[in-house]
């Protein structure tokens, strides 16, 4: 059968189990046993593909209930889970040359945030109604390299450098872990002089459309892989519209989709590299399932 794309592969469980906090069991008074990791690992993307209420996730799923996987999610943002595992597959993709920082673009994205909350604020684009924004930061190739989210009514050029200053020192090769990008890239939205000078200063060339000016700047043949990675987050539909009213736990399930997509890379680059042993008997057809 076919695996259903919640189900959490082995290669991606052996990166996520080493990360998971330890949580020792009581001698007295134990209580009852606390779901498998790896269940509720499960759970947690079942709600982010399918954006399902956590009261509703089936129970014949064997991912626990929605409250245990919520809890989980919860506690394993607070412990950083989610962040260093998008780390160490940005790592893993630098070290098989799958990651391109030569250059580097930034947008922003509105998501109407139904239930309000932290981090939202009246939408300029959808009638004044309570939204969020989610802001990335990609390579050249379109791999997501940070996210963060704000309030609906946030210009995207304030949040520019809180952008830059999210991307993690990126390890992989030998030397000094890479954080910086050379050039970056940006639409008109991002356009002031302040800003520009603040990017140079942190070594960063920006390469900005200017406002006023007609279309056909051509950064968009470099800009375009932005808005196909806001195409991939919103494949999930827990981030298309924002119905949690903490911040941090939509955090954690959009650094978790950032995490996804560079697993993703990661096994499609993995499979172009040229096997060096012809495929055994056991596997005639040399694919790897």
């Amino acid at each position: 059968m076919k695996r259903k794309p919640w189900e959490v592969e082995d290669g991606l469980w052996e990166r996520i189990e080493p990360l998971l906090p330890v949580v020792e069991r009581r001698h007295r008074y134990p209580g009852r046993k606390r779901l498998d990791q790896r269940r509720a690992m499960c759970g947690i993307p079942f709600v982010l593909y399918t954006g399902i209420r956590w009261e509703f996730l089936p129970q014949e799923l064997g991912f626990g209930s929605g409250m245990t996987c919520w809890r989980r999610l919860r506690d394993w943002k607070e412990a950083g889970v989610w962040q260093r595992l998008h780390e160490l597959l940005l790592a893993e993709l630098r070290a098989g040359d799958a990651l391109d920082l030569s250059r580097a673009s930034v947008d922003g994205s509105h998501l109407r945030a139904v239930k309000g909350g932290d981090a939202t604020g009246p939408s300029p684009v959808d009638r004044g109604k309570t939204g969020s924004k989610h802001h990335v930061i990609v390579d050249a190739h379109g791999v997501p390299l940070a996210a963060t989210v704000t309030g609906g009514n946030r210009n995207d050029v304030t949040q520019l450098l809180p952008l830059i200053h999210a991307v993690p020192p990126i390890r992989g090769k030998r030397g000094r872990p890479r954080q910086r990008p050379e050039p970056l890239y940006a639409d008109r939205g991002y356009d002031h002089n302040i800003y520009r000078r603040q990017v140079r200063e942190l070594g960063i060339r920006p390469l900005i459309a200017r406002r006023g000016t007609e279309h056909g700047s051509g950064l968009g043949k470099n800009r375009w892989v932005v808005e196909a990675a806001f195409v991939l987050l919103r494949w999930f539909r827990r981030l298309r519209i924002r119905w949690e009213i903490r911040a941090d736990i939509h955090q954690a399930f959009l650094t978790l989709g950032c995490a996804i997509i560079c697993w993703r890379r990661l096994k499609n680059s993995a499979d172009l590299i040229p096997q060096s042993e012809p495929p055994t008997s056991a596997s005639p057809s040399g694919v790897r399932r």
